[in-house]
């Protein structure tokens, strides 16, 4: 019991409202200071430094940057436009614009607060304004940025790979097929609750093909970037760190000579942006691996694949177990903590009953960003009802049905690896 102290220590001072990070390196503490007192400290130091001297840990940096450029770029802009064109005449014409949008910029940004920022600035007055009320357009904008760090190339994604010893190609490669079934699930509710409440489009009629191929040679800049990626990662071209770099380079050019809306009093701001992202997951991840190294001299992960696998032999058991388990989980640790901290444990007791380590990933990641829109701490969340000035309990009210479709999709996923892993199967 004593060495499971400081997992107990851990939720403590999560549940204090100490940050990720600094409860992972004070529950490590306690491991090493009280309790492993024969391990010297300089050794655990050294864990911290050299845990994240990694090359593949360099696409971190390089990605989010590449979704702050696309906010200054005029990329954003494009992908509205384009978005509008295609779903603007359906009922409920911005909200499905707002779904469609997150899954086009899903491939640039990756993050999900980032797009449910940028949209309750840009696109939600709008909405409002076609008489969407306020809370269902937070519902709406909350449940559509969870498909973006689903869509590649998301850092979760690349953490996912590294933690779980699978390629980062394969995992971008699997992760178009939950994206675009999130997608279609969100946009089948919108489509629902719009007639209901009888939401109007945002333009009269559907587009032509004139006008639809205007749009798409418009933001075909945008577009290009994630296949660029995928498909240079799938022959070789480039490492995942490179494609990261390359996309950088390549969204700046077309941010300045394509758009011409990005300028250079941009620069500096792009590049606090990229410190301040990168800082916060680098330091997770550290926190997280000096947790790790606990985990591993106390054999925790083989007791948790023990202890899963005494529970039930049956792979689909286990695999509900643990969503159940995340779900709840979800609602009080943000996703990429969760990600860093429960990976580890639990991809050896999947691989053990025989899952596909990259299908655990879709599943895994799936779930958890449900857990992004649900109290009380989900943090898409709290990021559109603090910008947009939304009561949390008007929020949970409008947002419960987009959760329950997502929770279908994630049903889906678990239980049909074909389907799961349908767009990685198509180039194998």
């Amino acid at each position: 019991m004593l060495a499971l102290l400081p997992i107990i220590v851990l939720f403590i001072l999560f549940f204090l409202n100490i940050p990720i990070a600094f409860s992972l390196m004070g529950a490590a503490l306690v491991y090493f200071v009280f309790i492993n007192t024969t391990m010297p400290m300089e050794m655990v130091i050294q864990q911290f430094v050299t845990s994240i001297e990694s090359f593949p840990y360099l696409a971190v940096p390089f990605f989010i940057m590449l979704g702050s450029v696309m906010n200054y770029s005029g990329i954003s802009e494009a992908l509205m436009n384009f978005a509008n064109t295609l779903v603007g005449h359906r009922r409920g014409g911005l909200a499905q614009v707002n779904v469609l949008l997150s899954a086009l910029m899903g491939g640039i940004s990756g993050s999900a607060n980032a797009d449910a920022a940028m949209q309750s600035k840009i696109l939600v007055p709008e909405m409002v304004k076609k008489g969407f009320s306020k809370p269902f357009s937070a519902a709406v904008t909350a449940a559509s940025s969870a498909v973006s760090p689903v869509i590649p190339p998301g850092t979760n994604l690349i953490l996912y790979a590294i933690i779980a010893g699978v390629t980062v190609g394969d995992m971008f490669l699997a992760a178009y097929t939950p994206g675009i079934l999130m997608t279609i699930s969100l946009a089948i509710t919108v489509a629902i609750i719009s007639r209901k409440r009888n939401y109007k489009p945002s333009r009269e009629n559907a587009a032509t093909f004139v006008e639809i191929l205007k749009e798409f040679i418009l933001s075909i800049w945008a577009l290009l970037i994630p296949f660029a990626i995928i498909l240079g990662m799938r022959f070789g071209v480039f490492t995942p760190t490179e494609a990261g770099g390359i996309a950088v380079l390549f969204s700046l050019l077309v941010g300045f000579l394509v758009y011409r809306k990005l300028e250079l009093k941009h620069i500096p701001i792009i590049l606090m942006d990229t410190v301040k992202g990168t800082g916060a997951v680098i330091i997770i991840i550290a926190s997280a691996k000096v947790f790790g190294y606990y985990l591993t001299l106390e054999r925790i992960p083989q007791m948790i694949t023990e202890a899963l696998m005494g529970m039930t032999s049956n792979p689909f058991v286990l695999l509900m177990v643990i969503n159940v388990m995340l779900l709840f989980i979800g609602m009080f640790i943000e996703g990429g903590a969760a990600l860093v901290i429960l990976a580890p444990l639990l991809v050896p007791a999947v691989k053990a009953l025989g899952v596909d380590p990259v299908h655990f990933g879709m599943i895994f990641i799936v779930n958890i960003m449900i857990g992004g829109l649900t109290p009380p701490f989900g943090s898409m969340m709290f990021t559109v009802c603090s910008i947009l000035e939304v009561k949390l309990e008007d929020f949970i009210k409008e947002v419960w049905p987009f959760i329950v479709a997502l929770i279908v999709v994630l049903l889906l996923v678990t239980y049909s690896e074909g389907i799961a892993l349908f767009s990685l199967n198509l180039f194998r």
